[in-house]
């Protein structure tokens, strides 16, 4: 019975269209700022590092390094009403649900292999090889 509640509370919240993306993609998070009485789009790009939570509170934090090589993270509840839209760039090819190991990671060994070429590409380049 109280499940049924919950659910049904739930459910007021959540968009209708909830973005599919997932661990590995980069993306753009287009985020409304509001400051004073007017309101604004700011776009967050990165790397999508970890999803959690399930229902209304599901989240996702994206990574992304600034101008100055200095890595920043934000977490975005994915049912929120700031969060206008979520855009997939490119869609990276990740093994594990939390990509915490791109934190130590610098330059060109930060970025994760395309999902387009993905581990059949990889095996079969050797192979070709032959």
């Amino acid at each position: 019975m109280s499940q049924q509640i919950i659910a049904a509370v739930e459910a007021a919240y959540r968009k209708p269209q909830a973005p599919k993306f997932s661990v590995g993609d980069n993306v753009d998070v287009h985020v409304k700022i509001v400051e004073g009485v007017k309101e604004r789009i700011q776009v967050f790009s990165g790397v999508v590092l970890k999803e959690q939570g399930a229902g209304v509170t599901r989240m996702f934090t994206v990574r992304r390094i600034t101008s100055t090589n200095e890595g920043v993270e934000r977490s975005f509840p994915i049912h929120s009403p700031r969060v206008v839209k979520v855009e997939v760039i490119r869609e990276g090819d990740a093994r594990r649900a939390k990509l915490y190991f791109l934190r130590d990671r610098v330059g060109k060994s930060r970025r994760l292999r395309d999902k387009r070429r993905g581990l059949e590409a990889a095996v079969a380049a050797p192979a070709a090889a032959n």
